[in-house]
C-alpha cells in the first residue's frame, strides 16, 4: 500500500470511528428521563428489613437495587443527614451541623423553630436537588423533606407544604400523589418523608413492638404508593429511591451523663444536649477550668475541642460547629440535671447521632426503576453518593460535592451507567 492510500485509508478510518461515537453519544444521550422519587424512612435502621415484617420493601428490593446499608454521615442525626442525601456534602459542609445550632448572624436553629427551619440563608452552604433541577426547568413535588419550607437560593420547589406530623404515612402518599395527577407536566423529581419508625424508636426504643408497629405502617405506605403509581401507569416510568437518614439505638432508662456533674456549666454555654453535648465559651467569663473538665475523661462519654475531632468524622471546621462537642458512649445520652427536670416526657428510649461508623448507625437504601439494574446488591456506600446518583437518573450535572457515582454505578441498568455527564 504506498503512502497516499495509507493516509486515505487511515482518515476514513478515524471518519468511522468518530461517526460510531457520535452515533453512540446520541443514543446515551437519546435515554428516556424518567421521574425521580425519593422516600425517606426516617431511622430505618438497615437490619430492620431482618425483622420480615416489610414485604413490600422487600419487593422493591427482589426487583431492584440495594446494599447490605449505607453510612450515615457523622452527625448520625436527621436534618443533616437528609441535607446531605440532596446536597452530596456532609454536614459540616452543607452547613446543617446539627439538628440544633446558633449561627452569629441568624441567631438559633432547632427543629421546633419554623422560622427559622423556613429561613433560606439557614440552608445556603449548599444547594439541594430540588433547586438544581427547577434551575433545569423541571419540575418537583416535595411532600416534606429538611429544607423544602425554605427559598434557598430564592428558589422553592413546585410544590411543598409546611410539615405537620399529624398526617398519617398514606395521607402523606395521597397528597403526593394529588400533585402528580394536577394537569400539565408531570413533576421530574418528588420527595416522601415517613416518620413513624422514628418516633416510635424514641419514644419505646428499636426492640420495641411499637417499633413492629410502624414498620408495617410505612410498609402498609410503601404499597399503596407503588399501587397508586401503577394504577396511573407510572410505575415503570419512575424511579424510585427509598433511603434512611440514619438508624437507632437502644438507650437503656438512666444511661444520663449529666454534664453538670461533670464540670462547671456556670462557666461555659450549653448550646445543645443529647447524644451530642456541644458548648461555646460564654461572654465576659473565664470558662478555662470548665473547658479543661470537660477534655479529662470522663465514664461514657468523650470531649473534644473541635478542631481535634478524628479526621475520619469529617467534622470541626464549620464556623455553626460549637468549640466543645462531647460524645456519649452508645447507649447513653448527655444533658444537665435542670434540663431533664424541664422536661415533661421521659428522655428517650432510643437515639441516634452516635458514631457513624457504629453498626447501629447504619441507613437503608433500596431503589427500583427502569434505570435500576434488578435483584442487585452493591457494597455499602456512604450517603454522600445518593446525590450524584440523583443527579444522574434525571440527567442534569451535579455540583461540586463529596460523592462519588461510580462506588454505586453497580445498581444501575447497563444503559444508565454507560451514560456520561451531563451539561
Amino acid at each position: 500500500m504506498n503512502a497516499t492510500l495509507f493516509r486515505r485509508v487511515a482518515a476514513l478510518t478515524l471518519c468511522l470511528v468518530a461517526l460510531a461515537g457520535c452515533a453512540t453519544h446520541r443514543a446515551t444521550a437519546a435515554l428516556p428521563r424518567h421521574a425521580v422519587l425519593l422516600v425517606s424512612i426516617d431511622a430505618f435502621r438497615a437490619n430492620y428489613v431482618e425483622r420480615g415484617l416489610t414485604p413490600n420493601l422487600a419487593a422493591l428490593a427482589r426487583d431492584g437495587a440495594t446494599t447490605p446499608y449505607m453510612l450515615p454521615s457523622f452527625p448520625s442525626l436527621t436534618f443533616p443527614n437528609h441535607y446531605t442525601l440532596v446536597t452530596g456534602r456532609v454536614p459540616d459542609r452543607n452547613g446543617i451541623v446539627n439538628n440544633t445550632m446558633r449561627d452569629p448572624a441568624l441567631g438559633r436553629f432547632s427543629l421546633s423553630n419554623h422560622a427559622a427551619t423556613s429561613d433560606g440563608r439557614w440552608w445556603a452552604q449548599a444547594e439541594p436537588i430540588w433547586v438544581t433541577a427547577q434551575k433545569h426547568g423541571l419540575r418537583t413535588a416535595t411532600m416534606y423533606w429538611p429544607g423544602t419550607e425554605a427559598a434557598i437560593h430564592g428558589v422553592r420547589p413546585d410544590h411543598w407544604i409546611p410539615f405537620d406530623d399529624t398526617l398519617t404515612s398514606r395521607q402523606r402518599v395521597d397528597k403526593l400523589l394529588l400533585w402528580i395527577d394536577e394537569p400539565g407536566a408531570k413533576p421530574a423529581f418528588d420527595t416522601l418523608y415517613f416518620d413513624a419508625v422514628d418516633h416510635a424508636g424514641h419514644e419505646f426504643g428499636p426492640d420495641s413492638p411499637q417499633v413492629d408497629t410502624a414498620l408495617r405502617e410505612v410498609d402498609d405506605a410503601l404499597g399503596y404508593l407503588v399501587a397508586g403509581l401503577r394504577d396511573r401507569g407510572l410505575l415503570d416510568a419512575t424511579d424510585i429511591v427509598v433511603v434512611s437518614d440514619h438508624g437507632m439505638a437502644d438507650v437503656p432508662r438512666g444511661n444520663i451523663v449529666f454534664a453538670d456533674d461533670e464540670t462547671d456549666l456556670d462557666a461555659i454555654d450549653p448550646v445543645s444536649w443529647g447524644v451530642m453535648a456541644t458548648f461555646a465559651p460564654k461572654p465576659g467569663v473565664d470558662g478555662a477550668k470548665a473547658v479543661a473538665r470537660l477534655l479529662g475523661p470522663h465514664e461514657h462519654m468523650r470531649c473534644y475541642r473541635k478542631d481535634t475531632l478524628p479526621a475520619r468524622l469529617d467534622y470541626g471546621r464549620n464556623p455553626r460547629v460549637p468549640d466543645i462537642l462531647c460524645l456519649a458512649d452508645t447507649g447513653w445520652a448527655i444533658t444537665s440535671r435542670a434540663t431533664l427536670a424541664a422536661r415533661t416526657a421521659p428522655m428517650s428510649r432510643g437515639e441516634h447521632g452516635y458514631d457513624n461508623l457504629d453498626p447501629a448507625m447504619r441507613a437503608l437504601f433500596v431503589a427500583r426503576g427502569p434505570d435500576f439494574a434488578r435483584g442487585v446488591t452493591i457494597a455499602p456506600f456512604p450517603n454522600v453518593d445518593v446525590y450524584p446518583l440523583l443527579a444522574h437518573l434525571l440527567r442534569i450535572a451535579p455540583l461540586p460535592n463529596d460523592g462519588d457515582l461510580n462506588r454505586v454505578k453497580g445498581a444501575l441498568a447497563p444503559a444508565a451507567a454507560a451514560q456520561g455527564q451531563f451539561p
